[in-house]
């Protein structure tokens, strides 16, 4: 089991432009889809902060309109915020707050030896990387520069730094880059 951030960026490290928007994204087209099934096929559990669980209830779920979509997750889902949020009728969604420590154990129980996924906000992907807790980054670069907006990982981690185990190009638009979060005792 690994707890991994996978994400799409821009080049210049910006998973949403300053509106939070992406629409930078969508315009790439869907040539990495295939690799979304493939990682999704490894997927235990996952956590998510309250931006992107708003983020998806806007754009994706739209609750009470007719292009409304179900929930696109069927492994529990913890959803960080430390208001109170609607949840979405039949899907296990889970909210939560505080320590990520104690979150990531009861993910990896529900995981049942899958890996955990966090995905959508860097600063929750920084807590679990603060608690020793993040063992991957599977971050797909998208051919645009947005000059602004929310970063891919708004923490240092330069010692030791992280180790490049894969890197891959799909279509014209995207390059995906694994790394392993390597811990200073292992450096």
């Amino acid at each position: 089991m690994k707890t991994q951030y996978y994400v799409a960026c821009s080049l210049d490290g910006f998973v949403a432009d300053a509106h939070h928007s992406l629409d930078w994204l969508f315009q790439l087209g869907n040539e990495a889809d295939a690799d979304i099934e493939r990682f999704m096929a490894g997927v235990g559990a996952l956590a998510m902060g309250s931006t992107t669980y708003e983020w998806m209830l806007r754009h994706h779920v739209k609750p009470g309109q007719p292009d409304g979509q179900p929930w696109p997750y069927v492994q529990p889902c913890w959803v960080f915020s430390s208001r109170e949020l609607p949840g979405v009728p039949g899907a296990d969604i889970r909210f939560a707050r505080g320590d990520v420590r104690t979150v990531h154990a009861d993910m990896a129980d529900a995981a049942n030896g899958r890996n955990l996924w966090v995905l959508g906000g860097g600063e929750l992907v920084g807590q679990f990387h603060d608690h020793g807790l993040l063992d991957e980054l599977i971050v797909t670069i998208g051919s645009v520069t947005l000059g602004a907006g929310a970063p891919l990982l708004p923490r240092r981690i330069v010692t030791p730094p992280l180790r490049l185990i894969e890197a891959k190009a799909f279509g014209s638009g995207f390059a995906q880059l694994r790394y392993e979060v390597v811990r200073p005792e292992a450096a």
